[in-house]
């Protein structure tokens, strides 16, 4: 599997249309889509499922309305159930072999995170019917696994964590060898690390995509609550203390930058899963969630760095945050194909 900053083809989306995951709070999410397209088009394709002809008018009216150019911007007529691509969406993975290289679709099982959302049968049949559509091979490992509870450097190493990949209501057949052993057949890794518990509100049980990310073969980001009497301060110290524990797939240790958390923000008396860890990186940005001007000024400020090639880029997510995801699990990479000869 690439890593996220390797070339992408594209971004795939799944247009939102599920009003009760934003609930009272839908109205301005097909526009915080919009702007997101805005971003990542001039430097890649967007592909975005939409349900048919009547949802594909809709996007498009949003995306006119915004005046935001839909010259690279391709819709699919591929019904889905929520708008988080990144968990349901095909995961792309490039092999070597004898006859020489090819492109793969991983469809892992999807039940919306534990069962907690039926139905999810729209969503669980995405990649493969992305597949059908690119005639790329589809296979199934048979295992419950969400894009955004795994990140990898592309080199063979991947991180995740105890609290999803081990959770009872994923794989309750599967010990953690066993679970293991399929990241590595089927994704390319030798070397998996793995963190503890996930930030609170993660209706995901510990998604890895609110807490750490590679940002190159040798360094992650990692979120850190500065604020001792906060719930996450704690979960996030043990991830860090385990980070600086850990080796890469060469045994060197990690490259480890601190991300500051935003401030806490809730919904009614919800607590909300905003992390700056959430950003998504493409061709030419990076897209970094905004919860406050101030503290968005020093996520701003760690990620430039490390990322001189690309603009980063903040959105306000406050009202997308309502949804219990960002801009991450949104998205979904197409890596272009990378092999010798491939234009």
């Amino acid at each position: 599997m690439p890593a996220e900053w390797a070339r992408h083809r594209g971004t795939w989306l799944s247009w939102p249309h599920k009003e009760a995951s934003w609930p009272g709070n839908f109205a301005p999410i097909p526009g915080i889509i919009a702007e997101m397209v805005r971003q990542l088009s001039p430097g890649e394709q967007v592909h975005i499922n939409v349900s048919g002809d009547a949802m594909e008018q809709q996007a498009r009216f949003v995306l006119t309305d915004a005046h935001v150019p839909t010259r690279n911007v391709f819709f699919h007529h591929n019904p889905t159930d929520d708008a988080w691509c990144r968990d349901h969406g095909p995961i792309f993975v490039q092999r070597e072999h004898e006859g020489g290289h090819e492109e793969l679709i991983l469809d892992w099982g999807y039940n919306a995170w534990g069962n907690k959302y039926p139905p999810f049968d729209h969503d669980d049949v995405i990649p493969t019917r992305i597949g059908a559509h690119f005639d790329i091979p589809v296979e199934h490992p048979g295992m419950i696994l969400e894009g955004g509870s795994i990140d990898v450097n592309g080199r063979g190493t991947l991180l995740t964590t105890e609290a999803c990949l081990l959770n009872v209501n994923r794989n309750p057949g599967l010990t953690k060898e066993e679970i293991e052993a399929n990241l590595r057949d089927y994704l390319g890794v030798t070397n998996i690390l793995w963190l503890g518990e996930g930030i609170v509100g993660d209706d995901t049980d510990g998604h890895i995509d609110d807490i750490t990310r590679f940002v190159d073969e040798r360094t992650v980001v990692t979120t850190v609550e500065q604020d001792a009497g906060d719930d996450n301060y704690l979960p996030l110290q043990d991830n860090l203390a385990r980070l600086r524990e850990m080796a890469d797939q060469d045994g060197e240790p990690l490259r480890i930058v601190e991300l500051p958390m935003p401030p806490a923000l809730y919904f009614e008396d919800q607590r909300l899963p905003a992390s700056y860890a959430n950003f998504y990186i493409a061709n030419d940005v990076v897209l970094l969630p905004g919860y406050d001007a101030k503290r968005d000024q020093l996520a701003e400020a760690v990620l430039q760095p490390l990322f001189p090639t690309r603009r980063v880029v903040t959105i306000d997510c406050r009202k997308l945050v309502w949804g219990l995801g960002a801009f991450h699990c949104l998205t979904q990479q197409w890596p272009a194909l990378s092999w010798p000869g491939v234009a």
